[in-house]
Order: C-alpha cells, then sequence, then structure tokens
C-alpha cells in the first residue's frame, strides 16, 4: 500500500506507543490499508525465539491476527521457530518476527 515503514506510523520515540497492545497497531494499521483502497488477502508469519516456546500459543495468535485484519482463519498461517542459540535470539536477548501480506487493491464503487 506504499505506507512505508512501522516507525513512520508508530515512531518508538513517541511515549504513546510505549508498552502499547500491538493488536491496537495492527488495527490502526488496516484502517490506513484500507483507507489507501486495499484489503488484505492472506499473511505469513514467522516468529523467531528460542523461549518462550510459542508453539501453544499459535492457535489463539491465529484466531486474533484473523479477527484484527478481518479474513479467515485460514488466510493466517503463523510459524514459531528458534535459531538454534545463534544470535540475540538463540541468547534469549529479545524475539524477532518476519511477516509477508498479500494485499488486494478494492475495486471502485461504480
Amino acid at each position: 500500500a506504499g505506507l512505508g515503514d512501522i516507525g513512520r506510523h508508530f515512531p518508538d520515540s513517541d511515549p504513546q506507543y510505549a508498552g502499547i497492545d500491538s493488536r491496537v497497531l495492527l488495527r490502526s494499521t488496516v484502517e490506513k490499508v484500507a483507507a489507501r483502497g486495499w484489503r488484505v488477502v492472506n499473511v505469513d508469519l514467522t516468529l523467531i525465539a528460542q523461549a518462550p516456546r510459542l508453539s501453544p500459543y499459535v492457535d489463539t495468535m491465529r484466531g486474533n491476527i484473523a479477527a484484527d485484519l478481518d479474513v479467515d482463519t485460514d488466510a493466517v498461517n503463523v510459524k514459531a521457530t528458534t535459531t538454534e542459540g545463534l544470535g540475540f535470539t538463540g541468547r534469549e536477548e529479545g524475539i524477532a518476527a518476519l511477516a509477508v501480506v498479500l494485499l488486494d487493491r478494492v475495486p471502485a464503487p461504480a
């Protein structure tokens, strides 16, 4: 949708975003995308963390993300993996996430 990166819309220097629920940011992003004439078709997410083990939460995450994106749960894939002890995630200094989202242009009203 050409909206730029997350820091442009939710800068980490702005105190209003400190500790904010990521679902609030996701819903806001969906609104911004829709305002540009796009809709989410599907999403593929990879969560990278040595700890905690995220696999028990994957189904709940899929449901929450699907609800926030206004898509079926079948359109959301969430995978959890580790780096086998390598890097900052392997040292448990943080977690990482990768997302690929397919958008579709919403036809203009006739």
